[in-house]
């Protein structure tokens, strides 16, 4: 039964390289998203700059989204990601010492195209090195929840890393200052943590062509990825509208994004109001995001456990959605009142939506995985990560749109509730029972 439950050695392997893939992957985002709006207005960026720079990265990423899961699946993982990696060194360098608008704007770019790059092909490479190890069926939950968890954790790391060290270097005999001065201004304190992240993407790249071997595939040609690629991708497209489960998988995706963006865009000012002042309201929406990100990684943990006590993995998507469209409820509830009673409630609710969306996220990553063949994996995972995208923007316009209050807490509390009733009924084939992780 041990033996069982922890699975081949090649799968322990397999599993111990992916936390650590998740780790190195995520912990340079965070230690950049702790600093970079603040570092873009230190060079000079208005607030209407800064957000046509977070627009070219999305853009830039929803372009290639399907496309390069399209080249992962044709050429390989690990090239891929390698790739993924160079690109976001340099991306990091130009945006922690760029100075002009261009040179923040290729940046944004150039990480845009590394995030979709890397989108779904380290979870792909873990998913086909377990089946060659131990064939199609597999135990995938327990890996892909303690990679999430990594992820998560990786990210609260770096945004509190991330947040201290210009803090820190302003502290003593002035370390920040002279650094400024000795780079005639091109590193800043707030540039720190990028180019940090930088060279943690460096370790990255070495980790990935050191570590990660992958089953072996056909020879990849310049006219086979060129052909191969848009079939792949439509591929994916197509497998979304034949197949339930998938389909309930992407809608899935697509109510996190929207539940997703109404937090980024709602949270920051009910924080300001909270402390009645913008910088303060800052600080304390960081310290909320981590502890977000902390949930988030405790949720992608107990969904092996979610799975065992549901009965299925699909009951599990279920329940943890719900409760997720639980914790909007309770911030749509509170979204009037500043009661020290009300802001304990929204607390809660922001810690079970992450919660919740924590614990489904590995449930519904495996049953998509038992629906699609490695020769569409990567590309399954970049539809799946393109809806999360696209539906999160549009919910962006909508909530902007509305007036601040509960209604735009209940409208995507009531989408993400939608989503989690959809598994109510069974798929076509019966589901999955889980009996051990």
């Amino acid at each position: 039964m041990t033996r069982l439950m922890a699975g081949s050695p090649g799968e322990r392997v397999a599993r111990r390289r992916y936390v650590t893939l998740c780790a190195l992957l995520w912990l340079p985002p965070g230690l950049g998203m702790a600093t970079m709006v603040l570092l873009f207005s230190e060079r000079g960026m208005s607030l209407a700059a800064v957000a046509g720079l977070f627009a070219a990265h999305s853009l830039t990423v929803a372009a290639l989204e399907l496309p390069t899961g399209g080249l992962s699946d044709v050429l390989g993982r690990r090239p891929v990601l390698a790739a993924a990696g160079g690109l976001n060194v340099v991306a990091f360098l130009l945006i922690g010492v760029g100075t002009t608008a261009w040179l923040l704007t290729a940046g944004m770019i150039l990480m845009g195209a590394a995030r979709a790059l890397a989108s779904g092909t380290a979870e792909a490479w873990y998913v086909d090195t377990v089946h060659a190890c131990s064939g199609p069926d597999a135990e995938l939950r327990t890996g892909l929840a303690r990679g999430g968890t990594a992820s998560s954790a990786a990210l609260a790391a770096g945004i509190l890393l991330g947040g201290a060290l210009p803090w820190l270097l302003g502290l003593g005999p002035g370390l920040g200052a002279r650094l400024s001065e000795a780079t005639s201004g091109a590193v800043l304190p707030l540039s720190v943590p990028l180019l940090l992240g930088a060279a943690l993407r460096i370790v990255f790249v070495a980790y990935v062509l050191a570590a990660l071997r992958e089953p072996p595939r056909p020879p990849a040609t310049l006219r086979s990825v060129l052909r191969g690629v848009p079939v792949t991708v439509l591929d994916g497209l197509r497998l979304g509208g034949r197949d339930t489960v998938v389909r309930r998988v992407l809608l899935g995706a697509a109510a996190a994004g929207s539940a997703l963006a109404a937090i980024e865009l709602l949270v920051p000012g009910r924080t300001a109001a909270l402390t009645g002042a913008t910088g303060s309201g800052a600080m304390v929406y960081a310290a909320l995001s981590c502890a977000g990100f902390v949930c988030s990684g405790v949720g992608s943990h107990l969904a092996p456990l979610t799975a065992r006590v549901a009965g299925s993995g699909e009951r599990a998507v279920l329940v943890s959605l719900a409760a997720g469209a639980g914790g909007l409820l309770l911030l749509g509830f509170t979204a009037s009142s500043v009661h020290p009673a009300a802001t304990a409630l929204a607390v809660l609710g922001f810690g079970l939506l992450y919660l919740g969306l924590g614990a489904a996220a590995p449930n519904e990553n495996d049953l998509l995985h038992r629906r699609v063949s490695g020769a569409g994996r990567a590309t399954a995972l970049s539809v799946q990560s393109l809806a999360q995208q696209l539906v999160g923007a549009l919910t962006g316009l909508a909530v902007g749109a509305l007036n601040p209050g509960p209604l735009p807490w209940l409208l995507t509390s009531a989408v993400l509730l939608s989503a989690a009733l959809l598994w109510r009924s069974r798929s076509d084939e019966r589901a999955v029972r889980v009996t051990g992780v």
